[in-house]
């Protein structure tokens, strides 16, 4: 617990589907918590917990030590951070960490920002899903000053969420977050080839991935994602168009290195079909849909899924729920 006298007050922008249990894990701790969200509803059950909810972004920071966004895009955060008055709110000397995902580019931007507010600065992006995120065992990814990172209330801080590793200066924690999502959903595809190869040949594409197991083929990816597809479960928990947006942030900061990453610009031309048929609202896991649709396959059953995924919540996100067993990358 972090109910002493000297425990950060922390504010927390972006309460979705990443941000609601981290912030209520926070919460569980025994941080002092302020929160805001773009919709206003999604604060309410963490303001019922004890966190105090504020109208605008720049008043929920503007008493913080420690500042956590989990905002969708690096545009977004822009945005909150300029528009919306963050920068300007934040307390000198005070430190905000970003937590979502954009371009290392970006978080270098942002960080040299505030940095000329006398404001500290770490991007620390995520993988482990939801349920890493309900369960405190997100993998995190930390770019910004060694000397930063290594304080003892940021060490707890990101110990109550999951593993923090500093891989870098400022941008490299997107950078490694990018890696992590080229590697996701390269092997998303693999795995969905697969798996219908499979099945045209005749085999039990169930079986094929139970028999895998233990082989050098075994991964994260084969044992959850791999489920999901020979269950037909495609209810969203890493969106497909995320899943997009992240091998776009791939390409375009593999451009401004002079890398060549053709493997992932092919995936990016796959999950944009997929994208141009209807399937964004879907799991990225759904691009299994995307391929059997290319050999024929299952011609019925993108369109069963799309129409169970029709009840969208306010902000377009699908609302069926993901199974507890099942985290995404």
């Amino acid at each position: 617990m972090h109910t002493d006298s000297t425990s950060p007050t922390i504010a927390f922008l972006g309460t979705g589907l990443m941000g609601q249990p981290m912030a209520q894990r926070l919460l569980d701790a025994g941080y002092a918590l302020h929160v805001w969200n773009r919709t206003a509803s999604k604060t309410e059950a963490l303001c019922q917990a004890g966190a105090h909810g504020h109208a605008s972004a720049a008043q929920a920071v503007a008493a913080a030590d420690i500042t956590i966004a989990m905002l969708e895009s690096g545009a977004i955060s822009r945005e909150v951070l300029q528009a919306h008055g963050v920068a300007q709110a934040l307390r000198p000397g005070s430190l905000f960490i970003d937590m979502g995902s954009m371009q290392p580019r970006e978080a270098r931007e942002h960080a040299a920002l505030l940095q000329a507010r006398g404001v500290l600065a770490l991007d620390a992006p995520v993988s482990g899903g939801t349920v890493g995120a309900q369960a405190g065992t997100l993998a995190i990814m930390v770019g910004g000053p060694a000397e930063v990172f290594e304080r003892a209330q940021v060490q707890a801080l990101l110990a109550v969420l999951g593993r923090a590793t500093r891989v870098g200066e400022a941008g490299s924690g997107q950078l490694a977050k990018l890696v992590n999502q080229m590697i996701v959903g390269i092997t998303i595809g693999a795995v969905a080839e697969g798996l219908l190869l499979a099945e045209k040949g005749g085999a039990d594409p169930a079986k094929v991935r139970e028999a895998m197991a233990g082989g050098f083929a075994q991964s994260r990816i084969l044992e959850l994602h791999g489920q999901r597809m020979v269950a037909h479960d495609f209810a969203p928990r890493g969106r497909m168009s995320v899943q997009l947006k992240d091998l776009r942030n791939v390409l375009a900061s593999s451009a401004e290195l002079g890398f060549e990453a053709p493997i992932t610009a092919l995936l990016a031309q796959l999950y944009q079909q997929a994208l141009d048929g209807g399937l964004g609202p879907l799991d990225h896991s759904a691009l299994f849909l995307q391929l059997a649709q290319r050999n024929h396959m299952h011609t019925g059953l993108a369109q069963a899924q799309l129409a169970s995924a029709q009840a969208q919540s306010d902000d377009g996100l699908a609302t069926a729920p993901a199974p507890a067993a099942a985290p995404a990358p």
